[in-house]
């Protein structure tokens, strides 16, 4: 198994319940380690030193460690640290929060000169922002540029998009929202209502609903069950009744949960006061076996390109801020001068409002004279544009210019605000500039450190008589793992024996994807004769490639048939046999005749099909050690001869998540090198290449 790098939103549900215990605690200093984990050192009445550790890179965590668990203070601290010990040292912790029930962390510190807030944000990329008492971003780890949302210096902070919260939606909410889905229960509840796999696996176990039923299936007593679950889930998250405990697979870590799950009865587990020591011996011992892994293993090249190019794109994201800054210094210049340039007309609507307001004028009254006086063209009246009776300011419009007035000073104080401001600005483009030469060079000794490394890989070259060796992969005790990435592998995938890909939908929305996106006028459409199968595609050419009109071998065709009715309903119903047929991508249409109806994901044929009768469901998985290191999966004829090591399965009465145990744990007898296999192939690496519904493996 796997262990987890990531906290999930239920550990966040959880770590909140008891941290927020933690209200009060003082800061004394931050620190910054790799650009990715925070260290706040704070101090607290009843418990004395607190270190609070956030972490937002490959691994991803929020908790309080122990003294001893906490890496040695680094040397010159960077410019993000020393700005957070300007803005924290002495404030104290006055909250802590999850955003809705997304993987996202609001920390709240107060001090009397001004309060800040701190937002970790624990999924993708992973990024610390820090917020000034306004919500405006003083500075973050990563600046974000999106169409949806910015996280960048000097803008208001934007949380990504809400989500659904399950711990708080009513029972008709949740009805609805089940209702909706087109695939089986514990899916639903994992994609649908947020909670992710185990915990979806969790709530249908603890409910007593099987896993793999189909939403159409589903009744009310289903339903009131698995409510009744998360309720049950969230007042337990609530309360702070945990029993938190660490999971180990084989005397390793794999799993740290604030209670006991079922899903987990089959590992060996231990038991903590508190989540948050779980977590902190959790994530300890993690890294701990993955120092020891590394120093066993091998000399796999660190993967210098994508380094390479995230110090690029940091770079390019901080030029990016640093013009910002520029134009927003400028803007600021601009508007002081305009004030000097109107002075005359900007002091009449300044001394008119402020004598409204001293003769105790009420802030409405002052706007409607305000436009009764621009209805008569009075040019001080136009000006304004906006009063805002909270701040005590005006705006007014100057050479189609807006800018702000306090009306309690005059002209040159107004002035002397905006020029203020300007250098506020333009001491965050220092900043920025600062950060840059670090980030450059991050980089250049990145690039020294690839010299260096392609300088000790150049050798000799052999003789051309030589022939390869043929190496044992099953019996090396230690593997090097290759593995890019490739554009396929979010659809289910194979190459055939005569290595041409074959690429299927998983889901409603990756089947329209492929025809809309990925279907070529050369490619092959198959289908299982039967409700509920992938779209097949059978490509003639990659995406980047020019199309070109290819003859497919019987091979080809008989192993994409094969694989159309194998992840259909076929196996689904225990099946050992189905029909399939192809066509080519012209008689594919979405437009339905009239009178048709066509369910999302489906499509219309046109014209002739060619069949493909009774053809025998099979997949087999493997692990292939070269060219790549990676699992395989799909028809037993193209899978067993690229796999070092394969297994087939059939139609059976196993889950999906219990072959995918079954066989990661088969695999991993098999090699000497444990570790590749835990690295290449674990169980949800496996299970992306089961069939649905039930299987058994075929015993040799």
């Amino acid at each position: 198994m796997e262990p987890k790098r990531e906290l999930t939103s239920v550990d966040l549900a959880a770590l909140v319940t008891e941290l927020r215990g933690y209200a009060g605690a003082k800061v004394d200093k931050a620190y910054l380690y790799d650009d990715d984990l925070l260290r706040l050192r704070m101090r607290d009445f009843d418990r004395g030193r607190v270190e609070l550790l956030l972490e937002v890179g490959d691994v991803k965590r929020a908790h309080v460690a122990a003294p001893e668990n906490v890496p040695e203070a680094p040397g010159r601290p960077p410019n993000f640290a020393m700005m957070l010990r300007n803005r924290l040292s002495g404030a104290d912790l006055a909250g802590v929060e999850q955003f809705e029930f997304d993987r996202i962390l609001v920390f709240e510190f107060e001090r009397e000169d001004a309060n800040t807030k701190i937002v970790v944000e624990l999924f993708g990329e992973g990024n610390v922002a820090v917020l000034d008492e306004n919500g405006e971003v003083v500075q973050s780890l990563e600046t974000v540029r999106l169409k949806s949302r910015t996280v960048a210096p000097g803008s208001q902070y934007e949380f990504p998009q809400s989500r659904i919260n399950p711990l708080t939606m009513s029972y008709e909410a949740f009805v609805q929202r089940m209702e909706e889905s087109d695939t089986d229960v514990v899916r639903t509840i994992a994609t649908q209502l947020n909670f992710g796999g185990l915990y979806g696996e969790e709530l249908c176990s603890r409910a007593g609903v099987e896993k793999t039923l189909d939403i159409a299936d589903a009744g009310e007593s289903e339903y009131e069950r698995v409510y009744d679950a998360i309720s049950r889930l969230a007042e337990q998250l609530q309360s702070g009744e945990f029993d938190p405990r660490v999971y180990l697979d084989d005397d390793r870590v794999v799993d740290a949960t604030p209670f006991p799950l079922e899903e987990r009865a089959g590992l060996d587990s231990e038991a903590y006061d508190s989540f948050n020591t779980a977590l902190d011996e959790y994530f300890v011992r993690l890294e701990r076996e993955s120092e020891s892994e590394e120093k066993q293993g091998t000399t796999e090249r660190p993967d210098f390109e994508a380094q390479i190019e995230k110090q690029r794109r940091i770079i390019e994201q901080q030029k990016e801020a640093i013009e910002g800054f520029e134009e927003q210094a400028e803007a600021e210049r601009e508007r002081a001068e305009l004030l000097y340039a109107n002075y005359d007309l900007v002091d009449e609507v300044l001394t008119t409002v402020r004598e409204a307001r001293e003769a105790n004028v009420p802030w409405d009254e002052i706007e409607e004279k305000l436009e009764a006086g621009a209805e008569r063209d009075i040019p001080a009246a136009e000006a304004v544009v906006d009063v805002d009776e909270a701040e005590g300011m005006v705006t007014v419009e100057l050479d189609d210019t807006r800018v702000p007035l306090d009306v309690s000073t005059g002209v040159e104080k107004n002035a002397d605000r905006l020029y203020n401001e300007a250098k506020r600005i333009e001491g965050k483009k220092e900043g920025a500039e600062a950060a840059i030469e670090d980030t450059r060079e991050r980089l250049a000794e990145l690039e020294r450190r690839r010299e260096e490394w392609e300088e000790s890989e150049e050798e000799p070259e052999e003789s051309e008589a030589a022939e390869p060796e043929e190496v044992d992969w099953l019996s090396r005790s230690s593997i090097p793992v290759r593995q890019p990435d490739h554009w396929y592998e979010r659809f289910r995938w194979f190459h055939t024996s005569d290595d041409f890909l074959v690429i299927g939908g998983r889901n409603a929305d990756q089947n329209e994807e492929l025809v809309k996106k990925y279907m070529d006028a050369n490619d092959r459409f198959f289908h299982a004769q039967a409700h509920g199968g992938p779209v097949t595609l059978l490509k003639a050419t990659g995406p980047s490639e020019p199309s070109r009109e290819v003859e497919f071998p019987e091979s080809s065709l008989d192993e994409a048939a094969q694989f159309a009715v194998s992840y259909s309903s076929v196996w689904k119903e225990g099946r050992f046999a189905g029909d399939a047929y192809v066509v080519s991508p012209d008689q594919v249409s979405k437009t339905p005749e009239s009178g048709e109806y066509l369910e999302k994901g489906g499509f219309a044929i046109r014209g002739d099909r060619t069949y493909f009768r009774d053809v025998s469901v099979g997949v087999a998985v493997g692990i292939t050690c070269e060219e790549e290191t990676r699992v395989i999966g799909g028809p037993p004829t193209a899978i067993e001869p690229r796999a070092e090591t394969s297994i087939r399965l059939e139609p059976g009465k196993f889950a999906q998540n219990d072959v995918a145990t079954r066989c990661y744990r088969e695999f991993r007898d098999r090699f000497a090198d444990e570790s590749f296999v835990r690295k290449v192939a674990s169980a949800d690496l496996i299970q992306e290449f089961l069939p649905p519904g039930g299987s058994t493996i075929v015993e040799e």
